[in-house]
């Protein structure tokens, strides 16, 4: 090993032979480069129409995709949405006008894959298959494509296999419009937690290394899938509890629904929905987040850009939330768990559960 003396000697002796150089260059060359940081969200629909309930083809994607690159964005969940054409914002919030009849949707959640193969490859963002891609070497982003709510599966087992071929990476098992997988938080109590169907889906999922997204599920069904899985599960885009009275205050979790998904290995993606009063709020509530389930155990879910009144409305934002959680007391490598770290650990031990099935 190098000792202190022989470091300063050889530091001496390159900037002897260096003179030639300027100041600047000097100290890059004598300086390691400052360590570049994984930034990943969990959960996001970066260009969706609700008009269209799609992935526009217009300058916003291509947009989007410019601001994840300013932001330094590593990579994300890119999720179609697959209840789309059952759902419709009300005044108090998400209207269920309809069920699908049978293959209806896993005709809808061909239609959108297509499309967002399209609109992506249009604006030169890459996707990958591999979980284990993500790492401070990638120039970003990279999409991982997930697909939103179990509608699409049509109580078919092989369906799930079909959509890994297609490179879906990961599922979230219930979104809004009631499916045969398991209970919401936000719609009456059918199944009393995972059905049956459900849990087969978990151990499928299992069994080919996909992300078993529990977003939306009631406390019962996050246990459920809990007790069911051979592999961290993620929740990818919630917020804990505050006042009962807040919008969209039943998308909120508890302490102890949030302990279920840490106990897995898995992680939450803190939601920066306008569940939060402010920017400063939402950073408050990662806090609050990694106070409760451990630094460890904590991400980014932005649902971008399908988020309800959203306190964070850029990628360019990504850095502001480093700092900013920095500048409340928590140190570089806290940070860098919380802004991707802890996604690139979970997505590889999610990956390398295929193998072990």
């Amino acid at each position: 090993m190098q000792t202190r003396k022989q470091f300063l000697k050889n530091v001496g002796m390159i900037a002897a032979g260096a003179s030639w150089l300027s100041v600047d260059q000097l100290a890059g060359f004598a300086m390691p480069a400052p360590k570049k940081s994984i930034y990943f969200d969990f959960h996001c629909h970066p260009g969706w129409s609700m008009t269209e309930r799609n992935f526009a083809h217009n300058a916003e994607t291509t947009q989007t995709v410019s601001d994840m690159k300013e932001g330094h964005l590593t990579g994300g969940f890119l999720a179609l949405v697959a209840d789309a054409p059952l759902i419709k914002p009300g005044p108090k919030g998400i209207i269920i006008t309809r069920k699908y009849a049978p293959g209806d949707g896993w005709t809808e959640y061909k239609r959108q894959l297509q499309r967002l193969k399209e609109v992506f490859s249009q604006v030169g963002m890459p996707f990958s298959t591999d979980l284990n891609d993500l790492s401070v070497k990638s120039s970003g982003p990279i999409g991982y494509l997930a697909v939103e709510g179990g509608d699409f599966l049509d109580d078919q087992l092989e369906r799930i296999e079909e959509a890994y071929l297609d490179g879906v990476r990961s599922i979230q098992l219930v979104h809004y419009a009631p499916n045969n997988l398991g209970d919401l938080q936000t719609s009456e109590t059918t199944f009393n937690g995972l059905s049956a169907f459900g849990k087969g889906v978990v151990k499928k999922m299992n069994e080919l290394g996909m992300a078993i997204d529990l977003a939306h599920a009631s406390f019962q069904t996050t246990k459920d899938a809990a007790n069911v899985t051979k592999a961290p599960i993620i929740l990818s885009h919630s917020v804990l509890q505050m006042e009962s009275d807040r919008p969209i205050a039943l998308r909120a979790i508890s302490k102890e629904h949030a302990k279920v998904v840490a106990d897995t290995g898995g992680v939450i993606g803190a939601w920066p929905s306008g569940f939060n009063k402010s920017f400063d709020e939402y950073v408050d509530n990662i806090k609050r987040l990694v106070d409760v389930v451990g630094i460890d155990h904590v991400g980014i879910g932005t649902d971008m850009s399908a988020n309800f009144q959203p306190v964070l409305t850029n990628y360019t934002q990504y850095p502001q939330v480093a700092e900013a959680l920095k500048s409340k007391g928590l140190t570089s490598q806290e940070v860098d768990k919380i802004m991707g770290e802890n996604a690139r650990v979970v997505l590889g031990k999610i990956a390398k559960s295929r193998t072990k099935s």
